[in-house]
C-alpha cells in the first residue's frame, strides 16, 4: 500500500510541477507558432526565446506589451527619470504647461532646421546646375565647329 501511495504521490508531484511551471504545455496557437517560426528563421535566439515565451503558457500578443513596458523601464532610467524621453507629467500643472511650451519650442526648432538644410540642398543643386551650365557654354564658345576642320 505504501509503493501505491508513494507512485500516486509521485505521479501527482510531477503533474504539479507540469502545472506550475509549464502552465498546462503552453500556448500553442497558430499566431504563436507563426510567430516561433518567423523567430527561428530571423534569428534563432529570438526563436528561442519565443518559445520558452509560448511555452510559458503566454501568447506573443503579450510580448509586445511586456517588450514595451522593458524599454520603458531602461530609457527611463537612462534619462535620469527627468522625464525628457518620456514626456511625463508632474502634478504641476504650471510646471507641465512650461515643460509642453518647451518641446514645442524644441519641435519648431527642428521642423525650421529641416527646413533651411533642404533648402540649401536646393540652392546647392541650383548653384551646382548653373555652374554647369556655364561651364558647357564656355566649352561650345571655345571649341571649333565640326565643319571648320
Amino acid at each position: 500500500m505504501s509503493s501505491a501511495s508513494d507512485a500516486n504521490n509521485v505521479n501527482n508531484g510531477y503533474h504539479a510541477h507540469t502545472q506550475c511551471c509549464w502552465k498546462g504545455g503552453g500556448n500553442w496557437s497558430g499566431l504563436n507558432i507563426a510567430a516561433m517560426v518567423f523567430g527561428f528563421i530571423l534569428f534563432w535566439p529570438i526563436g528561442l526565446f519565443i518559445l520558452f515565451w509560448i511555452i510559458t503558457g503566454r501568447s506573443v500578443q503579450e510580448l509586445y506589451r511586456w517588450i514595451r513596458g522593458q524599454w520603458d523601464k531602461v530609457a527611463g532610467n537612462r534619462n535620469g527619470g527627468n522625464g525628457f524621453g518620456n514626456h511625463r507629467g508632474s502634478d504641476n500643472v504650471v510646471f507641465n504647461e512650461y515643460q509642453q511650451t518647451q518641446h514645442d519650442r524644441i519641435r519648431e526648432i527642428r521642423e525650421e532646421i529641416r527646413e533651411r538644410a533642404r533648402r540649401f540642398a536646393d540652392f546647392r543643386s541650383d548653384a551646382k546646375r548653373r555652374a554647369d551650365e556655364e561651364e558647357f557654354n564656355r566649352f561650345m564658345s571655345d571649341s571649333p565647329a565640326r565643319g571648320e576642320n
